[in-house]
């Protein structure tokens, strides 16, 4: 009914993004820029000729005043740098649509009596495997021994009472202990298609079997053939 199978060859893949000031504080330090130039350019032209401003406190504010245009032309910079920053995940995350990729999960899809995991274990160790359906309804339970590091579970789509079931979304669940009886963890991962991305959000984000995941949470995107 089932088979643990050693993961296939994969290649990692991985993204960052970034966030700056918003432009209403942009906004707000270019009013304060405006009145410091119209303060500063007052304060020369009532000043007494007989008595100057004094150099060390002109000196002073011309810096203040080169600080504040700084700060500026820095926000506009790093405006530019984000709004790059997101094409370029959008035409990354694009690229992606089809492409077989494996995400931290355990939700996968029932296809023709095959659906797949991917389990990780720190340790040798017997797992207790509980399959259920998009409503809650257990499909199958079984134990098995899972090595340490990462195999694949296949599942025919097969109950306990060789029911077959339809077609759809089934989640594992797994828990483990080892030679001692000590709870050791497993985890679970799918490896499926990319369906779609929405653009509209901020990362992107992958519609992979029913559920959405930015792509800081891909593990791994599988070459085509293995």
């Amino acid at each position: 009914m089932t088979a643990i199978s050693p993961l296939t060859s994969t290649t990692s893949a991985s993204s960052s993004t970034a966030s700056v000031s918003s432009a209403l504080d942009n906004t707000e330090i270019a009013s304060n820029f405006t009145t410091f130039l119209q303060l500063l350019v007052t304060q020369l032209q009532n000043q007494d000729p007989l008595s100057p401003m004094d150099t060390n406190q002109f000196t002073q504010q011309l810096v203040e005043f080169a600080s504040v245009e700084q700060q500026m032309k820095s926000n506009d910079s790093l405006s530019t740098l984000v709004t790059l920053e997101q094409a370029a995940q959008s035409t990354s995350a694009l690229a992606l649509v089809g492409a077989t990729v494996v995400v931290n999960g355990s939700t996968a899809q029932l296809n023709n009596g095959q659906a797949s995991w991917t389990l990780t274990a720190a340790k040798p160790a017997t797992a207790t495997i509980s399959i259920a359906d998009s409503t809650g309804r257990t499909a199958y339970t079984g134990t098995f021994t899972v090595n340490s590091g990462t195999q694949n579970f296949i599942w025919d789509g097969r109950g306990n009472d060789q029911t077959q079931w339809p077609n759809g979304t089934y989640t594992l669940t797994a828990t483990a202990t080892d030679a001692s009886g000590q709870t050791t963890a497993v985890s679970t991962q799918v490896q499926a298609k990319v369906d779609a991305v929405d653009l509209t959000q901020t990362p992107p984000l992958l519609s992979i079997n029913g559920q959405n995941y930015t792509m800081s949470q891909l593990q791994m995107i599988v070459a085509p053939g293995t």
